[in-house]
Formats: structure tokens, sequence, C-alpha cells
């Protein structure tokens, strides 16, 4: 047993069986001796690292064939920079191929017995991983892995006596084409591991896209490699026998097989032989007398000078022929009637068929999932049309509806939130909600007032609410469903204090302010009618421009207010009462009423000062009567009184008619008063916080 499987026997008494005890014990055991988990996020993002470098290798290996070229006339040479630079390149990626082998050796596995239920247990033994992992797909790992072509062309080759460029040529292609058929197997296994760990390769549509594309590429590059290094061969087999040809007695200087490697470039014998020979002339792809040699659908390399440009040039022509062919299934190839050369064309044909469709098919799906859910709108958008026109719907209402449907679609794009937070765990919904609503959710000045305990129930249980202009949220005497929360928009609220002549109540609302403060009364009232019978709506409610806000329904407010009994703190109370508009009307209607009440009551006590005044010059009058007609006064005081009385009389005569006046201006007051009184405003229910 070795010192993981002792160290996991010491700690759990057995080994782990579990994700969460192989995660435990990993980060107590160094990381040369840890086995790891294959749904982990390291080896999720390593699978990535490594299908990344399966493209890259494939993309690498095809760039061997482009190492011959036609260094001078007649003769083939290695291009060595080219070759240093795929070498480097290559040996990195199967680097990466190498640690890939070692990390799956240490990669734990699920037993297939376990996965009746859930993701089934953990295999942690080293010796089964192995024995499992060598008798899968360890084979094709190695394989991908080993430098063969590296080992080919800088030590095999080298090393043999008949070291010529085109046998370089053969051997390195024959190496390249057999190890890129375990180098394309491995991305497969890749592939489907990352599917079942994250569910997708490309986590958006577009990169979705850019991926087949990136693989449809791949394969034009392939296909482009291999008719550059087909047109070297086919050009080095016309000279092969054009040259034994001349290799006879008869033909002065004789031809020799090393003449064609540009290793004998400027020797005495070939330069001798090249000014007599015809070999470069009857092997001119741009030569249409001699029809003994076919170059067919190779003869472009030539007749364009592919062969013998710098690598940038004939790696981008490769790619463009490639490319070309394979959109167009091969159909504008000139083929000449040998056997290989039209099977080369027939894989062309079947390869661009099968690519294609699958790169078109592919892009198409991933590109469609961008537009779905503007496609299922748009079906959506249909229907509504069909059926207005179907139920003759007014054309104001008909704007109405699309208004609202347009504006639904801008704010959710689609998408029904609410059926997407149901799905998810309790707890991940919480935070959720959290995240979305509580910024906003404090932005009410009375929840700011509450703590977060509170605003986190009442976070979880609000919902968008959406609104065009217009529209009625709630009316005048009908049943309070929610509350709703004004995030942005404004509405206008308005009263008639249940439709009494004379009463005209209107306030705007902005973001911030609330409406439906009903259901607050309602929600604390312990009474078991109360489950009924929902709360009348003392206000209409109407949206100004367009509205979002957060609803809280009633049931819900309800559950929040049983649950937190903290909603009777008097912080609480004289906030509603403050921020509370229906409070705000009842405050200023009962200001508006005890004013009246003080000038009436001002213009009461003014009018009965004078009448006093005018019934104590009335019995004055009364007394100085009497006196005169008792004749006891003298002679010298009833000059006086004579004078006074006649002052007397005019004074109450005045009186007489300031108290009928008075009486007229009191009753004309009390009837205007009648006329203009306004309603009484009664006190809104105020909240029983204490009754919980």
């Amino acid at each position: 047993m070795n010192h993981l499987h002792r160290y996991a026997s010491t700690r759990f008494g057995r080994l782990p069986k579990t994700f969460s005890e192989l995660s435990d014990l990993r980060r107590e055991v160094p990381w040369w001796n840890q086995v790891l988990d294959p749904g982990s996020p390291t080896l999720t993002k390593w699978n990535y690292i490594i299908l990344c470098t399966c493209l890259v290798a494939l993309f690498l290996d095809p760039l061997y064939f482009f190492l011959p070229v036609i260094g001078a006339p007649g003769c083939m040479q290695i291009d060595l920079g080219l070759g240093i630079f795929v070498t480097f390149f290559r040996t990195v990626a199967d680097l990466f191929f190498f640690i890939h082998i070692t990390i799956k050796f240490r990669t734990a596995f699920v037993a297939p017995s376990s996965r009746v239920f859930g993701r089934g247990e953990l295999v942690m033994d080293r010796k089964a991983i192995a024995i499992r992992y060598l008798k899968s797909s360890f084979i094709i790992d190695l394989a991908a892995a080993l430098p063969l072509p590296q080992i080919v062309i800088w030590f095999i080759i080298p090393a043999s006596k008949s070291a010529t460029a085109a046998h370089a040529n053969h051997t390195l292609s024959f190496i390249v084409l057999l190890q890129y058929i375990p180098r394309f197997l491995i991305m497969f296994p890749i592939n489907r591991r990352i599917i079942k760990t994250t569910g997708v390769v490309a986590k958006t549509a577009w990169s979705g896209a850019a991926y087949n594309l990136v693989l449809y590429t791949l394969a034009s590059h392939v296909l482009g490699a291999s008719w550059y290094v087909l047109s070297i061969q086919r050009q080095y087999e016309c000279w092969r026998i054009e040259c034994s040809k001349e290799m006879n007695s008869t033909h002065s200087p004789s031809c020799s097989p090393y003449f064609l490697d540009c290793n004998t470039v400027g020797k005495s014998a070939r330069n001798a032989w090249l000014k007599k020979t015809n070999v470069i002339i009857n092997c001119d792809a741009l030569n249409d007398d001699d029809k003994d040699f076919q170059f067919g659908m190779f003869s472009d390399a030539f007749s364009n000078n592919v062969a013998s440009s710098d690598f940038p040039d004939k790696y981008f022509y490769c790619l463009w022929w490639g490319l070309k062919n394979l959109c167009s299934y091969g159909q504008s190839i000139m083929t000449s009637t040998l056997s290989s050369e039209t099977l080369f064309c027939i894989i062309i044909c079947i390869c661009g068929l099968v690519f294609f469709s699958h790169l078109i098919g592919n892009m198409q799906g991933y590109l469609q999932s961008t537009t779905a859910r503007l496609e299922e709108w748009r079906i959506r958008r249909r229907d509504t049309e069909e059926w207005m026109r179907h139920r003759q719907l007014p054309p104001d209402l008909q704007d109405r509806v699309r208004r609202f449907v347009n504006y639904q679609w801008t704010a959710t794009r689609g998408v029904d939130e609410e059926a997407i937070l149901k799905s998810l765990p309790l707890d991940l919904r919480r935070q959720i909600q959290r995240h979305l609503c509580l910024a906003l959710v404090r932005r009410v000045p009375f929840f700011a007032q509450m703590d977060d305990q509170l605003l986190d129930a009442i976070c979880e249980r609000l919902v968008s609410s959406l609104n065009t202009n217009d529209m009625f949220l709630v009316r005048e005497g009908d049943p309070v469903q929610e509350m709703l929360f004004i995030i942005r928009g404004k509405v206008e609220s308005s009263t008639t204090n249940g439709g009494r002549t004379g009463f005209y109540n209107s306030i705007t609302l902005g973001p911030g302010d609330f409406c439906g403060e009903e259901l607050l009364t309602w929600a604390l009232i312990p009474h078991s009618d109360s489950i009924i019978n929902l709360p009348l709506s003392t206000r209409t409610v109407k949206s100004i421009t367009e509205v979002e806000a957060f609803a809280l329904r009633a049931w819900d407010l309800r559950y929040v207010a049983k649950q937190f009994k903290r909603l009777h703190s008097k912080k609480l109370q004289h906030a509603f009462r403050y921020y509370s508009h229906q409070w705000r009307t009842w405050g200023a209607c009962f200001i508006q009423a005890a004013w009246r009440r003080y000038k009436r009551k001002k213009l009461a006590i003014e009018l009965a000062k004078q009448e006093q005044l005018y019934d104590d010059m009335y019995d004055m009058d009364d007394g100085a009567g009497a006196e005169y007609e008792d004749g006891d006064a003298s002679s010298s005081d009833q000059a006086n009184h004579a004078q006074h009385l006649g002052i007397t009389i005019l004074a109450s005569k005045f009186a007489k008619n300031t108290r009928k006046g008075a009486k007229k201006t009191v009753s004309r007051i009390n009837q205007d008063d009648s006329i203009l009184k306004m309603p009484k405003m009664f006190k809104p229910v105020e909240p029983d916080f204490s009754a919980l």
C-alpha cells in the first residue's frame, strides 16, 4: 500500500469513497501523491488545455509536409529553418501529451457498479487506476506523445547511407501520417470528458461557432499540405523517370539519382549533366507538347511556382487550395487518369461533404441558440396580433398590448426569471434575490429603516413587475393584491375619498415610493376574517411612464409580518406614517379642517362680543325712557334727558339693525359653510404594530 493509501486508511479507517472526503484528503496530502477528482475545476481546466494542445499538434504535424522544396533546377532539398521551427514547437506539444499521460495515471474514476444513483463512488487505488488506464487508452496516448518525426528527421535519416531529400520526404511523410491518426483520436475522449463535466465545449454560441470553424480550417490546412507534398513527389517521380532514360552508355554524361538532390549542386559532374540533359524540359508542367507524363491536379503547384516560393506564400496558397476544394467538394479539380490521383480526389469529395455538413450544422445550431428567444418572441407576437384581430379589439387597446409586449421583451429578453429562480436551491435563490433586490429595496425610505434579516425575508419574496404608460395598477375600491415599490418610472396616485362630490386629491410617485400600503394594515390584523377578505384600495394608481417595480404579494407580506415581530417597533411605525401618501393626504385634510374650524370659531367670538356690546347699550336706553315718563327729575335735568333721549333712540335703532345684520351674516356664513364644507377625511386605519 502506497503513502496515499496508508494516510487515507489512518484518516478515515478506509479508502475515501465520496468527493468531499477526497477533497479533504487532497488538502493534506502532498501534491505528488494526490489522486485527482475527475470533476474538479483543476482537471476541467487541464482538459481544455490539452484540447487546445491537440489542435495545435494537429496543425503542426502537416507543416512537415512543407519541408521539401525545389532548391534549384532539377533538384530537391529540405528546408532546415522550417524544420527547426516545427521541431521545437512539436516537442513542446509532446511534453504536454506526456504530462497528460502522467495525470491520467493519477485521476480517480467512478466505479461502474456504483452509478445506480448520484455521482457514484470514486476508486482511489492507484494500482486499480493504472490497470484500468493501461487496458483502455494508454496505447493511443503513448503513440500520440512519442516524438517520432523529430527522431526520424534529426537522427535516423542523417545516419542512413542514402540520406537524400527524396528519401527523407517519403520517410517523414509516412511517419507523420501514421502518428496523425492517434493524435486525432485522443480528441474524442477529451471532448466527451469536457461535455460530461461542464455540459458543453464552448460556453457561448459565438465561441462554439468559432470552434467549429477552426476545425474546418484545420481540415483545409491538412488537405492543402497533403496536396503540396504529393505535388513535390509527383515532380520528383517525373525527374526519376526521365533520369532513368539517360542512365545508359549512349548518353554522355549519364544521369545519376544523386543529381536530383541539391547537395550535388555545384559539382562538375552535375554541371556537365545539367547542360545536356532533357529532364528539366520534359518535366515542365507548362510544356503541353510532352504528354508522356501527366501532372494532373498537381500542375498548379508548378505553373504558379508554388514549390519554389517562400514559406508564407506557399502556405497560404495551399491553405486556399484546400479550403476551395473542400467547400466545392473537389468539383474544380482537373485530374489525370492515374488511380492514385483519382482516389485522392474521391477522398477530397467525401471529406468536403462530411466536413462542410458538420460545419454548417454545428454553426447553425450554435447561432440559432442566440436567436432562439427572439424567434419565440416573434412567434408569440404574431399569435398575439392574430388573436387581437380575431377578437376585434379596439385600435387603442391593441396599441397598448403591443407596447407592453415590446417593453416586456426589452426588459427581460424573453427570460422567465421567476421560473429560473424557482428551479434553484433555497440558499442560491436567497443569495441571487439579495444581489438583485437589496440595493434597490434600500432605496425605498421605508425599507431603509429595517435590519438585514427582515430585508432578506422581503427580498426573497419580491417579484418583478413591469408596466407601460397609461396602465391602471390598481383602482379605488378594488381589492389590493400587492404592494408595489417603484424602482424606475412615475405613477399618479389619486383619490376621491370614496367617490364624494367636490373632493379630489392627486400626487405623483417616483423611484423610492410605494403604493398599496393598505396591505400592511391588513397583514397585521390578527382576526381570521382578514385571511379571506383583502383590503380595498383607497386610491387609484395609474402609470405615467414605463414603470419597473418590485411587487410584494399579499400573502407573502402577511407571512413576513407574522414571522418577524420587529415590525411593531416605533421607528418603523413612524417611518410608515411619514412615507405613506395615504397618511400624508389625511394629514393635509386634517390641517385644512382644523384651520376652517379655527376661523369659524374666531368669527363667532367676535360677533358675540359685538352683540353683547349692543345689548348693554339697549338696556341703558330702556332705563332712560322710564325716568322720563315718571317726571320726578328737575326741569334742568329734563333738558339734558331730552337731548340724551334722541341719542339713545338712534343708538337703539342702530343696535337693532346691527343685531339683524349680524344674524343675517352668521346665517349666511353657516349657509356658505354648509355649501362649501369639505367632506370629512377620516384618519386611515392605523396599523396595529403591537398586535402580533
